[in-house]
């Protein structure tokens, strides 16, 4: 009986050092595709989330430098000069910008110079300190950094809140914070007229996470002086300092 002889296949053995590096690639790749999927995922939460932490301390900085800079300052019956004719009707409203605009520069100036001290770390010289630290921790800002949240608080789980490493939120201030004066007129009641005035400020800042920098862009309103005007409220109301040229529609 003849012998049958089976042919041995080559198996190619693969030395240690092979397999460790065939692991580690495989880690590496799986560990990138799981980071990729959650930057996908939860990019757009971390950013509403962080674009509320700027715009909330943003708010503080904004709202403390108008009242201190402008609200305390201004007069409303200085603002305003009221003309009437014979029967007491009236025939304009002239509203003098110039009052506004002498302190508006110094709240500008101090709401820019306030949002750099922060996003640079230096809480001592931080004008609004009192009003801030209420609500935001002194070791972060030393940082720059307005906040810190866990990565679980993302999931909306009560559980999951703390689990994970803290991400840190930093903002840059973007250029300038610009200013100007709005005006508006309402009725109020019976022959009667609300005017007001509010500075509005907007903000640029840049919001920087480890997975991502986006812009955002805060536009706020105050009102700064306000007065109720009793009588026959003409069409149009005219700002004292362009009287000749400018002209506001009352509606």
């Amino acid at each position: 009986m003849q012998k049958i002889k089976l042919k041995k296949h080559f198996v190619p053995k693969l030395k240690p050092l092979n397999i460790v590096f065939i692991v580690l690639m495989s880690i590496i790749i799986t560990v990138l595709i799981l980071l990729k999927y959650l930057s996908n995922q939860i990019t757009p939460i971390m950013f509403e989330y962080s674009k509320t932490e700027a715009k909330k301390i943003s708010s503080i900085v904004i709202n403390e430098a108008v009242a201190k800079y402008i609200t305390e300052k201004v007069d409303p019956d200085e603002l305003f000069n009221i003309t009437k004719d014979d029967n007491g009707e009236i025939k304009s409203v002239d509203f003098n910008a110039a009052i506004v605009n002498k302190y508006l520069t110094d709240a500008t100036t101090s709401i820019q110079q306030e949002l750099r001290n922060i996003e640079k770390g230096n809480i001592d010289k931080l004008e609004y300190k009192d009003y801030i630290f209420e609500d935001y921790d002194k070791d972060n800002l030393k940082e720059g950094i307005i906040y810190r949240f866990s990565l679980g608080s993302l999931w909306d789980s009560n559980i999951l809140y703390t689990f994970g490493p803290k991400i840190p939120v930093k903002i840059n201030i973007l250029g300038n914070v610009t200013s100007k004066i709005d005006t508006s007129i309402k009725n109020y009641g019976i022959n009667n007229a609300l005017i007001e005035v509010y500075v509005e400020l907007n903000v640029t800042e840049k919001l920087i996470l480890p997975f991502f920098n986006k812009d955002v862009k805060i536009n706020t309103k105050i009102p700064v002086a306000m007065k109720l005007v009793t009588g026959t409220v003409p069409s149009y109301y005219v700002d004292g300092e362009n009287a000749p040229s400018v002209t506001i529609p009352s509606n």
